[in-house]
């Protein structure tokens, strides 16, 4: 009976310890050794942009009529981009037609690559349905840092190689224009297409982490060693190396590598050692990405990142959003079935 009456004791000690540990841990879920656990789902959709509307100028917030518009816009794109195809349309103008459900937003459409023969319709679009908010405050763009929202300017010989590739790369007026060039063509050879285009990076832009028209969820799979982050958008994966170095500078990797260190409760990740084609477009083999995770309410995560490449840029730029805690899963990407245009 004495025994029984210490071990009923004990296990009632034990029991309130780890009640008050669980009441003291509720607002963040941790690891065995005491750290916020980031494993699961995420959800990057959101369509505020990365970059901010010049309208906008040097304003961060959104007022609540603004949010709703661009919500209500959203919602009708899909309802166009869904509607019947009409059986007795036309031809499409010359130079291709314009993406499903952007006909009448022709300058948007031209940067989704307006000029097609064909393309997705709005089935497969899933950008979010609302503007990114941060503890209810809604934002006008992803990029906080300059001022004004928008990545800063690029030095003069890499925008004028830059503009001339993008230039190229969205050309369609329905001739074989490069056939009037000099040296080979943009469909001369596989190798000469767009990373994105071949499969070997995603279509948005990353590392760093940015929303996209579709495949928005994020993996993260964390242990004492490592960080995986897996994109997926094109099954992208990135395997963090927690309290290391990075490797030899003469190692290049397509997403970097990726180390990374505990800052009190946030998660601070650094990654170098890209190759000269990012996913980030218009970075160089120079990149230097810094990233920031923190655990916010409900499990969400505030995702934060900054752009270092002076060979490129005439200053850092950085940005941030949410990651919205999700029960959904990530599916394979089959990037390349019917792929037969490449």
């Amino acid at each position: 009976m004495r025994i029984h009456t210490v071990v009923v004791f004990v296990l009632s000690l034990t029991l309130l310890a780890s009640s008050s540990l669980l009441a003291s841990d509720s607002e963040t879920r941790r690891t065995l050794g005491g750290k916020p656990d980031f494993s699961g789902v995420y959800d990057a959709s959101t369509l505020t942009p990365l970059e901010r509307p010049v309208q906008f100028g040097d304003r961060l917030f959104l007022t609540p009529k603004e949010v709703k518009d661009i919500a209500e816009e959203e919602r009708a794109l899909m309802a166009r981009g869904n509607a019947p195809t009409d059986g007795d349309r036309g031809a499409p103008e010359a130079g291709g037609a314009a993406l499903v459900g952007f006909e009448d937003r022709r300058q948007e459409a031209e940067l989704f690559g307006a000029g097609n023969v064909g393309a997705y319709n709005t089935f497969w679009f899933d950008r979010g349905e609302g503007a990114l908010a941060i503890k209810g405050q809604y934002r006008t763009s992803i990029i906080t840092d300059p001022a004004n929202g928008r990545r800063p300017a690029m030095h003069p010989e890499v925008e004028a190689t830059f503009t001339k590739w993008f230039s190229n790369f969205f050309r369609n007026d329905g001739t074989a224009w490069w056939l009037n060039e000099e040296g080979p063509g943009p469909y001369d050879d596989h190798e000469l297409r767009p990373a994105a285009e071949r499969c070997l990076i995603g279509f948005v832009e990353g590392p760093p982490i940015v929303p996209g028209l579709y495949n928005n969820f994020v993996r993260l799979v964390q242990t004492p060693q490592h960080m995986m982050i897996l994109n997926e958008m094109i099954h992208d994966v990135r395997i963090v190396r927690m309290d290391s170095e990075h490797i030899n500078d003469n190692i290049r990797k397509w997403l970097g590598d990726s180390i990374g260190w505990w800052e009190a409760d946030s998660l601070v990740i650094e990654t170098t050692n890209f190759r000269d084609v990012t996913g980030l477009v218009g970075a160089s083999r120079n990149l230097k990405l810094t990233e920031r995770l923190t655990v916010l309410d409900e499990g969400d995560l505030q995702y934060s990142f900054t752009v270092d490449d002076p060979t490129v840029w005439t200053k850092n730029w950085s940005g941030d959003f949410v990651l919205a805690n999700s029960d959904e899963r990530v599916f394979e990407y089959a990037c390349h079935e019917g792929n037969y245009a490449l």
